[in-house]
């Protein structure tokens, strides 16, 4: 398939700049093979859900990871915005850097407020490393380990996503919307969003009905939001994400299913995290690597048997998922459906519980 096959307009209106308050009362988009489209809310979910299914969630934590600062070489001095999207080891990171053209190896990166530096937290300073073909600039920060995460929270900026930052800037209630109520491992820049409709009185309600809940990692990058700009979608090439789900977890999930339970992951990460772990039989193994996997229509899905997922961008690696997952005319109709009667798309909006195609 070509990459305009995944072209649609979405009228600005519906992108969401703002949560649904509470989290749970944002609409859900019911799909289904063979049946109608059903207009729901999230609060309904366990009555779409039985005893024995398995909810994965993805429960990574969004660190501030925008930094805004400067360039310094020599007597030049110019303004610098990094978003955070993959470390390399506990000082060395790499990042999208805005202007990244004007960057060379060997440039310094102060970050923060310039005009104190007598704080310790104020101190976070950079050299730039490497230069990616991608557009990804490799910094080495000057602290390391606890005190550059401390200091990256104190100075940073949640990253929020660019087609609402585009619309408004980052504020104090964003370090709460943008997390889940389940976010324990630092390390994403972006946020599992499916999970952002969760609340704790919806999680007890499903664990009294019987419904499991098991936790995976996927650190989501900043390659997210980046554009594919080939129209032959086998030229497209994913960014890498460190992923991990422990052999307990494995386990329990195996389990679950061969006692009949559906296997639903919370978000496309969730679900890109079990394809990449799951052998050709289905069976999920334990996993610790990055995973690079790239679903389109055709795909064999081996581990999951519904997804529950925002609305995703035109032309997006997230819409050629979904696409995959439930069908390539479901999704097209489910789409023009959720645009016609007012759903909000994107991060902040709202949210869609879709069953495998067979």
């Amino acid at each position: 398939m070509q990459l305009a096959d995944f072209d649609f307009h979405l009228p600005e209106e519906r992108i969401a700049l703002r949560p649904a308050s509470p989290r749970d009362s944002a609409r859900l988009l019911l799909v289904e093979p063979g049946a109608p489209l059903r207009d729901l809310q999230v609060r309904d979910l366990p009555g779409l859900l039985r005893a024995g299914d398995v909810l994965v969630v993805n429960d990574t934590r969004v660190i501030p990871a925008r930094l805004k600062g400067f360039r310094l070489r020599g007597e030049s001095r110019i303004a610098v915005e990094a978003t955070l999207h993959q470390p390399r080891s506990g000082h060395v990171w790499t990042a999208f850097m805005r202007p990244g053209k004007k960057l060379a190896v060997g440039d310094r990166l102060v970050f923060g407020e310039s005009d104190d530096r007598a704080c310790f937290l104020g101190s976070l300073d950079a050299t730039v490393e490497a230069k990616g073909e991608g557009g990804e600039v490799t910094i080495a920060f000057d602290l390391s380990g606890p005190d550059l995460m401390a200091a990256i929270a104190e100075r940073g900026m949640m990253p929020l996503p660019p087609y609402i930052a585009a619309k408004r800037g980052e504020d104090e209630q964003d370090r709460t919307d943008y997390q889940t109520v389940y976010a324990a491992e630092d390390g994403s820049v972006a946020a599992p969003t499916a999970g952002l409709h969760f609340t704790p009185e919806l999680l007890a309600r499903l664990a009294d009905m019987g419904v499991g809940l098991e936790r995976v990692t996927l650190h989501v990058g900043a390659g997210t939001f980046l554009p594919v700009k080939t129209e032959d979608l086998s030229d497209h090439k994913m960014h890498a994400e460190w992923g991990e789900i422990d052999a307990e977890t494995a386990q329990r999930l195996n389990a679950a299913r061969a006692a009949g339970g559906r296997i639903v992951c919370v978000g496309t990460t969730s679900l890109r995290l079990l394809e990449s772990a799951a052998d050709p039989h289905g069976t999920i193994r334990p996993f610790c690597a990055e995973t690079a996997i790239f679903i389109t229509p055709g795909y064999r899905f081996r581990a999951a048997d519904g997804l529950m997922t925002n609305f995703h961008l035109p032309k997006s690696t997230l819409f050629m998922l979904v696409s995959a997952f439930a069908g390539f005319d479901t999704m097209r109709a489910a789409y023009a459906h959720a645009i016609a009667i007012g759903y909000r798309f994107y991060s902040y909006g709202d949210s869609s519980l879709l069953w495998r195609a067979a």
